[in-house]
């Protein structure tokens, strides 16, 4: 089974590929959730970021369903 870094890696990739396939740049997705863009950098440089973010991001970009993949 993956470590935790390889798990937090794969829901940072899988972001950041739905940020990609929606045109939606760090500065955009920080506006839409209302945070500020280093924060968000940060959260998905390091991988390190709750569900509740990853939903949260998801449903800003209108991004209704998610393949795991």
């Amino acid at each position: 089974m993956p470590d935790q870094s390889d798990w937090e890696s794969k829901a940072a990739n899988i972001l950041k590929a739905e940020l990609k396939r929606q045109g939606v740049t760090y500065a955009q997705l920080a506006e839409l959730i209302g945070d500020k863009e280093p924060n968000v950098r940060n959260k998905l440089s390091r991988g390190k970021f709750s569900a509740a973010f990853l939903l949260q991001s998801l449903s800003a970009i209108g991004q209704t369903d998610l393949r795991l993949q």
